[in-house]
């Protein structure tokens, strides 16, 4: 398979793909013409955000069977259009969600405590203490738009808090222990801080504008580390202006180029709407890099050689090879009144070394037992959403050889399938029904990410 490399990233992800017996091309300097002309020699692509994958360059990629975007989104991506030609769209927002999760509680926190201004401050001989009391994240209520990787990261984050998450997605059932689900019109009833985990698209474009901002019954904060295209930096203002938002940390702006490239490289930097954003008090920014850490990188870059690997190398295998598509139980999760406390019996009365999800219980692969698997022991919340629709006390994980093939299995049987697929940096996850309609979770491991 011969990869062409449109943008640097980590070495790990040319090393390790020479290793799987790819060819690698680096090419980072080409224009998107230059490109256009040698694309149909190359099985696959690997791209940030350099420039846009649009239904001429597919057309000319006649041999390209992926296109690797390290990155979350596949905004610059014609997807139906590279679906159509059965090519494989791989992206890694299991790689930098933490980073954002970290993120966006690092500039709701910053902001909360006035830690940029008073930085300044003390800089400039200025020891102004009352001016810089700040407020105390816990006791709010924290809403998030989006209920994705992202999403969950920062909710995850946001556990050592006393505070209420709420969630709104436009998938069902996607509320887990972390996170309520609730309506949209709920979250702008009783949300204090918002923030934005969307990816670009129609129903996010321009979604906070006045008549967004309006709805919400209290003044609030907003985070948006998602896409700068979400918010309306007019109404934005005018919102901090009457004192409806009270903060925006904003590590994306609307008047970005599609590259995410230096901002002030456009024109539209001297739009005087942003002038004013920049020179707010009320507002911290930073310049997209929510998902940009040291870590995240690597992970990036791990995560689609994993996907590439799974989806051309080793699947072919496992499935010529894997008699059974049910290779083991993965975990049992049940609900309980206090899930903390009975955590706590269990660790103090039975000894089992329990972490904030429960426990990891490992065990040996039969048929190959130099190899570790694993299965994971949780309790939920009694209002839990993550069985939905079961209304049943708990629900099993089991663990399969290859999920998309056994899926299109049970779908052939007319099995009931909840949602889509998820991925993880620990594997894909999927959901069905049984004749009782119990809810079984299906997982797709990647043990070596559990080690």
């Amino acid at each position: 398979m011969k990869v062409l490399h449109l943008d640097t990233n980590h070495p790990l992800l040319i090393n390790q793909l020479k290793d799987l017996g790819c060819e690698n091309v680096e090419n980072y300097k080409g224009t998107k013409k230059e490109i256009l002309e040698i694309i149909k020699d190359y099985d696959g692509i690997v791209i940030r955000s350099r420039f846009s994958i649009d239904k001429e360059f597919i057309d000319a990629a006649t041999n390209l069977k992926f296109i690797g975007r390290v990155g979350a989104g596949l905004e610059n991506i014609d997807v139906e259009y590279a679906k159509s030609k059965g090519i494989e769209l791989i992206s890694a927002p299991e790689g930098n969600r933490n980073a954002v999760g970290e993120h966006a509680l690092a500039m709701i926190l910053a902001l909360f405590n006035n830690l940029k201004k008073a930085d300044l401050e003390i800089r400039n001989g200025q020891w102004l203490r009352e001016d810089n009391r700040g407020i105390e994240l816990d006791g709010k209520t924290v809403g998030i738009i989006g209920y994705g990787n992202m999403g969950k990261a920062f909710a995850k984050k946001l556990r050592g808090f006393d505070v209420d998450v709420i969630c709104y997605d436009i998938k069902p059932n996607v509320g887990d222990m972390n996170c309520r689900q609730v309506s949209l019109e709920e979250l702008q009833e009783k949300a204090d801080v918002l923030s934005l985990h969307t990816p670009h698209n129609e129903l996010s474009n321009k979604m906070v504008n006045a008549e967004f901002i309006n709805n919400f019954k209290k003044s609030f904060y907003l985070i948006n580390t998602a896409r700068g295209s979400a918010v309306v930096t007019k109404d934005l203002m005018e919102a901090i202006n009457n004192q409806k938002i009270l903060g925006a940390c904003l590590d994306v702006l609307e008047y970005e180029k599609s590259s995410f490239e230096n901002f002030f490289e456009s024109s539209d930097s001297d739009n005087p709407y942003f002038r004013e954003l920049i020179s707010s008090d009320k507002v911290l920014l930073s310049p997209h890099v929510a998902g940009w850490t040291v870590e995240s990188k690597e992970k990036l870059a791990q995560t689609i050689v994993d996907k590439v690997e799974n989806k051309f190398f080793e699947k072919k295998d496992k499935v010529e090879n894997q008699e059974k598509q049910i290779t083991g139980i993965g975990g049992v999760f049940f609900k309980a009144e206090n899930p903390v406390h009975l955590k706590d019996w269990y660790k103090e009365k039975l000894g089992i070394d329990v972490n904030e999800y429960g426990a990891s219980f490992v065990s040996r692969d039969l048929d190959n037992p130099d190899k570790k698997t694993f299965l994971q022991w949780s309790t939920f919340p009694k209002d839990t959403e993550y069985f939905n629709p079961s209304q049943k006390e708990f629900m099993i994980n089991y663990r399969v050889a290859n999920l998309e093939t056994f899926l299109e299995e049970l779908k052939s049987k007319d099995v009931t399938i909840v949602g889509g697929i998820e991925e993880y940096e620990y594997g894909k996850f999927a959901w069905v029904l049984d004749s009782e309609n119990n809810k079984i979770e299906l997982w797709e491991p990647i043990d070596s990410h559990l080690l």
